[in-house]
């Protein structure tokens, strides 16, 4: 998609709002009916996590259509069908606040490790806990849970950074990611973000709306195999060769073109 025309800034302001505001009100929904009906129709809990994990994927993706439609930005996803494969851990940088909701939106039953302060907010904590996703507590529990999610055979969605990039610095991934890949993942799916001009970075509310609409680039890289970098290695060199090679790749993907 272009962004050749941009909306008024007025009308993107407004929409900005009415677009979160809808984003809070569908996790209120999801809480008071979603959840309820679900756990109505379905026993098995593992049938009951994937009919939760539709519904938040449904609704995810009518809210980034919503901003589509309305303006607010635009997007663009390459290589789309590499996603969503058993054991897959699909990692990504963070350069904006939505990166994960469009993520989910294109992964139909994705698992995703999640900012530890969002299981506080009273929207979102209902929703995280019925769909079985990963707390980002830096503890064994955690690594314990993402590992065993791989090799149960769910896509796991990681931003390996933890928080959003600061702008105009490379990515700087912990090595935890590479620790769980290297023990669970049948294979690692980079994706390469990029928004143009940025916005909903770390250091801005919803309202520092850009003077223009923005773009949302994602392009899905080739597959990596985490055990080449095990062979004949011991676990924390493997690690730390791993890091360096996505380090290196994320390096050369957002650099492309400049």
């Amino acid at each position: 998609m272009t962004n050749a025309y941009s909306p008024p800034y007025l009308w993107r302001l407004l929409f900005t709002g009415l677009s979160f505001l809808l984003f809070g009100l569908g996790g209120l929904l999801l809480t008071l009916v979603g959840f309820p009906l679900v756990s109505l129709l379905y026993r098995d809990p593992l049938r009951k996590r994937h009919a939760v994990r539709c519904l938040i994927n449904g609704i995810f993706r009518f809210f980034v259509e919503f901003m589509r439609f309305t303006g607010v930005l635009t997007y663009s996803v390459t290589n789309m069908e590499r996603l969503g494969r058993p054991g897959q851990m699909v990692i990504a940088n963070h350069p904006s606040l939505i990166d994960v909701v469009v993520l989910i939106a294109f992964i139909r039953d994705a698992n995703c490790v999640v900012k530890e302060s969002l299981w506080h907010n009273p929207f979102m904590r209902a929703t995280l806990r019925a769909a079985g996703y990963i707390s980002n507590s830096a503890s064994m529990e955690m690594f314990d849970d993402t590992v065993a999610a791989l090799k149960a055979g769910q896509t796991l969605i990681i931003f390996p950074e933890g928080t959003r990039t600061i702008p105009g610095e490379m990515p700087k991934f912990h090595r935890g990611a590479t620790a769980i890949a290297l023990r669970g993942a049948q294979v690692i799916t980079p994706v390469v973000i990029r928004v143009q001009p940025t916005t909903l970075t770390k250091a801005e509310s919803w309202y520092n709306i850009p003077p223009r609409r923005p773009n949302f680039s994602f392009t899905v890289g080739e597959d990596i195999n985490p055990q080449d970098f095990a062979v004949n290695n011991l676990a924390p060199i493997a690690s730390r060769k791993l890091d360096a090679y996505l380090h290196s790749y994320y390096a050369q993907e957002l650099t492309k073109n400049e």
